[in-house]
């Protein structure tokens, strides 16, 4: 009897509610049709447009009427499948513990990088001569310290570099390099252990979990990296005039693979706690796309000269010229292409990786200062505009440090900061573009022509 009673109440109002949306289509249809657009794609009225519908075909077909908190749930289910494709289930929550996690781990790889700069800058990576999987236990007595001190001895490095070291100084380069190699252990581990835990939760979707075991696996492979760039530097080299290094290949690969696991981890951050781009409107989205096809070659620019950098810490080329902006007397050193074949000079002669390097950050400057100026009158995002301010900051910073640590003869403080700071301006790059990539259809038909303003 009551549901009888809930069922004739809800059909008059129905029809009364009929006949008068039907006059006002009659009198006024666009404006009708634009207020239901619109209202059914705010949050809380799209539950109740889903709600009514639902609810007049079940009762049209004589079923029960199903609650407001199912519906609720239907909607937010089918928005998250055709609109925001979550990497992560579970709700918010979940979204941001995964986040913190992705963003520590990010955090831990870039002071894997800083810690790495300090290590080849004191020279330090080739003190231990033998790799364990797990890193073992370093010496606890003075009888081990001297076995360890006995087999660095037998390197070039010892024989061309530091003959007559004190031990003293041996544990030194000794411990820098066991932090360094134990830092990156201790970030397998801290990577491992929560992945096990937020997918036996089912926190993490599939598409997450294929990246981060590609992004785990890279992290395993970069220890072999590290280990086979560091025997190189074990090797007698090839004139008895040079001083043992590692290889500056092996190194760039080293360099590059921590860059790239890094870009990995802090792109997937901000795609877990940032699933939609923040736009607001159809200009700003606009503006956003015509950002986009200048952040994206700015980027690739900002990684080629990194790994630039990696050739000249491989060849020891910060100490080849140290005068700016000439290169010695002259702008272009003579001996640029003395090396047989041509394709040698650009990775292993120093005037030439110098010069490279040289170019290559001077470029980047100008690019992101163009793109900061040719963006300067769009309607785009304030907090786009804000990014692209501080990259462009960033940058002008970082050429700042570089030719500081080159007429300063390459000390360990500016080296470090130099290096600390290309990866800080990649960060910023990666934000940049990551902040205004394409969002999705759903977002783009829902967004007015205008941001709307209290």
């Amino acid at each position: 009897m009551f549901q009888s009673r809930v069922v004739t109440s809800f059909l008059r109002r129905r029809q009364a509610f009929g006949r008068i949306y039907n006059t006002l289509i009659e009198s006024n249809p666009s404006t009708v049709l634009r207020h239901e657009h619109s209202r059914c794609f705010s949050s809380q009225a799209s539950k109740k447009c889903l709600f009514g519908f639902y609810a007049y075909r079940s009762l049209s077909k004589g079923n029960q009427v199903p609650s407001f908190r199912n519906m609720s749930t239907v909607a937010s289910v089918n928005t998250n499948k055709e609109g925001l494709r979550l990497l992560v289930t579970a709700g918010p929550r979940a979204q941001k513990m995964v986040g913190i996690w992705l963003f520590g781990s990010a955090a831990w790889v870039f002071s894997m990088v800083v810690l790495g700069g300090v290590t080849r800058l004191t020279r330090s990576g080739l003190s231990m001569t033998d790799w364990k999987f797990t890193g073992g236990l370093p010496p606890q007595s003075d009888e081990e310290w001297l076995q360890e001190f006995e087999k660095y001895k037998q390197s070039p490095e010892y024989e061309r570099v530091n003959k007559g070291m004190s031990i003293e100084d041996f544990k030194f380069i000794y411990w820098m390099e066991y932090a360094h190699r134990m830092w990156g252990r201790a970030l397998g581990v801290m990577f491992a252990l929560p992945f096990s835990y937020f997918l036996r939760k089912g926190y993490i979707t599939v598409r997450l979990g294929l990246r981060l075991s590609t992004l785990f696996a890279l992290g395993a492979g970069q220890g072999l990296i590290g280990w086979w760039m560091v025997k190189s530097g074990l090797e007698e080299p090839a004139s008895e005039y040079a001083q043992p290094r590692v290889s500056p290949y092996r190194l760039a690969a080293h360099l590059t693979s921590a860059f790239m696991i890094y870009c990995g981890l802090f792109w997937t951050g901000l795609s877990v706690v940032m699933p939609e781009p923040p736009v607001e409107s159809m200009a700003w989205a606009r503006g956003a796309a015509k950002v986009r096809r200048l952040a994206l070659p700015v980027g690739l620019l900002v990684g080629l000269t990194a790994i630039s950098g990696a050739f000249v810490a491989g060849n020891d080329a910060g100490h080849a010229y140290n005068t700016f902006p000439k290169m010695g007397d002259s702008w272009i050193p003579d001996d640029i292409f003395d090396m047989k074949p041509l394709s040698r000079n650009f990775f292993e002669n120093t005037s030439t990786v110098q010069l490279d390097h040289r170019i290559l950050a001077t470029a980047t400057l100008v690019s992101i200062g163009t793109l900061w100026w040719s963006t300067r009158k769009l309607e785009i995002n304030p907090a786009v505009r804000s990014l692209i301010g501080s990259t462009f900051g960033m940058a002008a910073l970082q050429v700042t440090l570089g030719v500081s640590t080159l007429l300063s003869y390459v000390p360990v403080s500016l080296g470090t900061a130099h290096q600390a700071g290309a990866l800080t301006l990649l960060t910023l790059v990666i934000l940049l573009n990551h902040t205004v990539r394409r969002p999705s259809m759903s977002l783009l038909k829902s967004l007015p022509q205008v941001v709307k303003t209290a």
